[in-house]
């Protein structure tokens, strides 16, 4: 009996052993996992995230004219070579810019993140402003490529405004929206003579 009975308990030590081990065997591998993924999937993600909500991804120095259309009016702006006035309007009028506003506006548009955006059917782009716009910024990068912004009104709590990103066909069934900072309306939403510097 007690033959047996140390039997029993030397089987009972080896299935605990095997189990300990197996068990070990698990807990490192749900270590190594949690361990890879906090330190090299996630931060990617959290990357990817990051660089969704940011409007556009070119650099300031990368915009090489602009153009603004608000319902009254259309102006144009082409960067120069001379440091001390950096930017010269050529619409309406052939004349030196402000720079202080040029740089408040391509300043937002390469800094600003989208808070959300929003999928909606394309007729009702009127529901947000996007009809009539509020202004559309064109923007020309060195490389020759084009970046457009369409302004629409602002949100049900008025902190933020809706715009259309690189807007996509009209035929499309489905348009994306984004909230952007309000600070774009400051930025459009100027007397004439703002635009010019003062002589």
């Amino acid at each position: 009996m007690a033959k047996k009975i140390k039997l029993a308990i030397k089987r009972l030590i080896m299935k605990l052993k095997n189990t300990t081990w197996i068990l070990l065997g698990v807990a490192i591998i749900l270590g190594v996992g949690v361990y890879v993924y906090e330190l090299q999937i996630n931060p990617q993600q959290e990357q990817i995230e990051a660089t969704n909500k940011q409007l556009f991804t070119f650099d300031e120095d990368d915009i090489k004219a602009l153009t603004i259309e608000t319902e009254d009016q259309t102006y144009k702006f082409e960067k120069t070579s001379d440091e001390n006035q950096p930017w010269q309007m050529k619409e309406p009028q052939d004349t030196v810019a402000n720079d202080a506003v040029i740089s408040f506006l391509t300043n937002l548009l390469v800094t600003s993140e989208s808070e959300r955006t929003l999928t909606v059917p394309q007729n009702q782009k009127k529901d947000y402003g996007l009809d009539k716009p509020l202004g559309i910024i064109t923007i020309e990068l060195e490389n020759e490529k084009q970046h457009k912004i369409v302004l629409g009104k602002l949100n049900f709590q008025g902190e933020l405004l809706y715009a259309q990103i690189d807007s996509s066909s009209p035929s499309q069934e489905e348009i994306t929206i984004n909230l952007v900072p309000k600070n774009f309306q400051y930025a459009v939403d100027r007397q004439p003579e703002e635009w010019t510097k003062n002589k």
